[in-house]
């Protein structure tokens, strides 16, 4: 029985040991040959990344942005001035239709054209807002002097059309706007694009921190209380004045969170893309910009391991004044002009 068990469990072996090899053979090159193929897979078509709508609207997608040109159309005088004449105009902008004012010096029209500022406003509540308001002081100041104004309403405003229907995308869609305006320029005849620098006011001074850190770019920029704080906080820090005290706009910017990277939009992440020349002018009784934003970024700007580098930005302050510059406007738009004046 001993011998039996014995010679029955030889022959279990060597039955298992010969199955084993044959599977062997057939197994191995399929095991093989699927490694193989997955192999080949992942390295010939890696999954792509999904795109996202407004990536198009990051730093670095508009540095590589081609504006579009579009006709600048004058529609009407606005008013006239001995020293100016003002007029209400639209172009095309991202296949939408956006008005602007233009003030123009009534002198003679240099040889190569007159300089010309673009003037970027602050938030201005669009119940109340006309052309011209938020700028058309200082633009007078500078046009009466013989610069070119050139004051875009956006989208919204004006006789404009109506922005994005996504709230953040009616946010970041400004710059690249106000890239097609600047490529725009140059079918104003009368005017010298070549000798063309920006003014920003508040919320407009952010945007045009923005356009040069886009285009990296010394194009000669003047800023009244600049909003400089990185985004999307500085858009957070006002929501205590909505209605609703800013929920819904939070849970619009927390939604926009899960899907973007916020520093692919914020100017603070860029800063080292400013070449200037900027001069920036800061109320220390400003209740809408602390005079503390202004003090860090320009700190942030000017920091340097060189020496004998002049600083980025020419920075002005004072005590006083409000977030209009008030009671210091004069002092404040005749060193604009000056400014202007030296550098275009």
């Amino acid at each position: 029985m001993k011998v039996m068990t014995k010679t029955k469990y030889i022959f279990l072996t060597i039955f298992i040991f010969i199955i084993g090899i044959t599977l062997g053979f057939f197994i191995t090159p399929l095991k093989n040959q699927l490694v193989s193929s997955s192999t080949e897979t992942e390295l010939i078509s890696p999954a792509a990344p999904t795109p996202k709508p407004l990536d198009k609207y990051s730093f670095n997608s508009l540095s590589a942005y081609t504006p579009a040109s579009s006709p600048l159309i004058l529609d009407e005088v606005m008013f006239e001035e001995p020293e100016l004449t003002a007029y209400q105009g639209h172009f095309e902008t991202q296949n939408k239709t956006m008005s602007f004012q233009l003030m123009v010096p009534t002198t003679a029209t240099p040889s190569a054209g007159f300089p010309i500022i673009l003037m970027i406003r602050g938030f201005v509540d669009p119940s109340i807002y006309e052309t011209g308001i938020g700028t058309q002081n200082a633009a007078r100041y500078f046009a009466a002097r013989g610069f070119v104004t050139i004051s875009p309403d956006f989208l919204g405003y004006g006789t404009s059309d109506d922005p994005a229907l996504d709230v953040m995308e009616a946010r970041l869609e400004k710059p690249a706007q106000l890239l097609d305006l600047i490529a725009s320029l140059p079918t104003l005849r009368f005017i010298d694009p070549l000798r063309f620098g920006i003014w920003g006011h508040s919320n407009g001074g952010q945007i045009a921190l923005s356009l040069l850190e886009i285009t990296n770019s010394p194009t000669p920029t003047v800023l009244w209380a600049p909003v400089t704080k990185p985004f999307p906080y500085s858009l957070l820090y006002y929501t205590d004045e909505y209605d609703d005290g800013g929920k819904a706009l939070r849970k619009v910017i927390a939604d926009f969170e899960k899907d973007y990277d916020v520093f692919d939009f914020s100017l603070d992440k860029y800063i080292d893309q400013l070449v200037g020349p900027i001069q920036l002018h800061q109320g220390g009784s400003d209740d809408a910009v602390p005079i503390e934003w202004s003090n860090e970024f320009v700190e942030a700007v000017n920091q340097t391991d060189e020496p004998d580098k002049e600083p980025i930005i020419e920075y002005f302050t004072y005590e006083a004044a409000d977030h209009n510059l008030r009671p210091n406007w004069n002092t404040v738009v005749e060193r604009s002009y000056q400014f202007y004046k030296d550098n275009l």
